[in-house]
């Protein structure tokens, strides 16, 4: 074989481990129709696993979260395969709070590729997260596999 096959052998290759990849992140997002459980110990390993995730911070007692929750639940279904969601109960996980600064809750965060790209402090309306995560989908959204 010559050099130039090898080389094209080679692109063809990563080319296909790249689609592998992008194939096995879609399957695990669409798997995905209500929020992981994050805590101290699994949040960076969750959080690094999908290229886009919102998390919300809340605790039992919080009125304001109580009431986000149920909106927090129908976006995981209604996105299911495009966004990750998670909530971290701030009263049990206060390692991962206090790395955030979370001083308010509710508080979401997205994430995109592992690294905060947006808050939102309070309890915001349905349309308002969606406008945030429908803003993270188009910004870059052919990398977002990547």
């Amino acid at each position: 074989m010559s050099n130039s096959d090898d080389e094209l052998e080679a692109i063809k290759q990563r080319k296909m481990a790249e689609l592998q990849k992008v194939a096995a992140i879609k399957a695990m997002m669409s798997a995905l129709s209500e929020p992981i459980v994050l805590t101290d110990s699994n949040f960076k390993s969750e959080v690094e696993k999908y290229p886009l995730m919102l998390v919300d911070f809340w605790a039992p007692w919080c009125g304001p979260c109580r009431m986000v929750s149920p909106t927090i639940e129908q976006l995981a279904r209604e996105y299911s395969g495009r966004v990750a969601f998670g909530k971290v109960n701030v009263d049990e996980n206060q390692m991962i709070a206090a790395s955030f600064g979370i001083q308010s809750i509710p508080t979401m965060i997205i994430f995109k590729n592992g690294k905060v790209v947006d808050m939102m402090i309070g309890a915001m309306p349905k349309g308002q997260i969606e406008m945030k995560l429908k803003q993270q989908l188009s910004n870059n959204s052919s990398s977002i596999y990547g």
